[in-house]
């Protein structure tokens, strides 16, 4: 697409963060903007935030891991604004530890996000966009999809399958000649929230047996979050590049370059069939 101006955007993980950057992004470009999150006292925080700027907005509460939820998401959409015309499959978790251990719940969680969430994205928003033949998909994915750092197993394996979807949509809809573009935003670090995204999980996939945070574990993630927000890419920022991504049809989308020489490290390794290097976990192996 040469011009968004007037054309819908569905974001999803849309109340805050990066989802919410692209929000105020896309409404500067002058679209209409439907929010789709879990958390709804920040999606109606969010929604009445864009209101006040006068944008067109919609918001509309997603669990993205239930396919009926996104299915819903998508007939809103159309409902108020008729078709999409981005689709930013955003939403995501993290949890961080050894695989040892993760438990089953972990892994639902992370992967019924995740993963299940870009799934069922697909399914609902894509085979409108294919029969209009415009559009454009957003995946967020993570240099996590690119990497294999210690203690991030299943964050890191849903970000791979998400980087292998992304590539497989812009392969299929690039040979069928399809006008429908597609991103794959593999952020690194970036000032969000994800990093306190247990405050969503579902009861049902939290283990009532876990020992409560050490104050050990407190201090650290404390001094990790206040890294973040020190150090990290702001959500406006890597919401400008996602924009112009749109508009030049650019399938990779990186947020800095830090995470290069372990990428490039790795798939020297891989066409080389050496054994993987001993990485360091990415907050050492990035901020020392």
């Amino acid at each position: 697409m040469d011009d968004l101006k007037g054309r819908v955007a569905v974001i999803t993980g849309g109340a805050s963060g990066m989802g919410l950057a692209f929000a105020h992004r896309f409404a500067t470009a002058g679209m209409k903007v439907v929010l789709g999150d879990i958390e709804v006292p920040a999606l109606d925080a969010a929604v009445e935030g864009l209101r006040s700027d006068h944008v067109e907005v919609l918001g509309v509460r997603c669990d993205v891991s239930d396919a009926a939820s996104v299915h819903d998401l998508a007939v809103a959409a159309i409902e108020s604004f008729g078709a999409a015309h981005v689709v930013c499959l955003n939403a995501g978790v993290a949890t961080s530890g050894p695989l040892h251990e993760q438990t089953l719940s972990d892994w639902q969680w992370i992967l019924g996000v995740n993963l299940m969430g870009i799934v069922h994205g697909v399914d609902a928003f894509l085979p409108g966009l294919v029969a209009q033949d415009e559009g454009h998909v957003v995946i967020t994915a993570s240099v996590a999809g690119l990497t294999a750092y210690p203690n991030l197993g299943p964050y890191s394996a849903s970000k791979h399958a998400a980087v292998a979807i992304a590539e497989t949509l812009h392969n299929e809809l690039s040979t069928s000649g399809s006008k429908v573009g597609t991103t794959a935003l593999c952020p690194g670090f970036v000032a969000t929230g994800i990093f306190e995204s247990e405050r969503n999980r579902p009861e049902y996939l939290t283990d009532a047996l876990a020992e409560p945070e050490s104050d050990e574990d407190r201090d650290r993630r404390i001094a990790f979050l206040e890294m973040i927000a020190s150090e990290a890419r702001k959500p406006d920022e890597v919401a400008d590049l996602v924009h112009d991504a749109i508009l030049n049809r650019t399938f990779w989308v990186f947020t800095d370059d830090q995470h290069v020489p372990n990428i490039t490290n790795r798939h020297a390794e891989i066409t080389q069939r050496q054994n993987p290097s001993e990485g360091q976990p990415i907050i050492e192996d990035i901020f020392g």
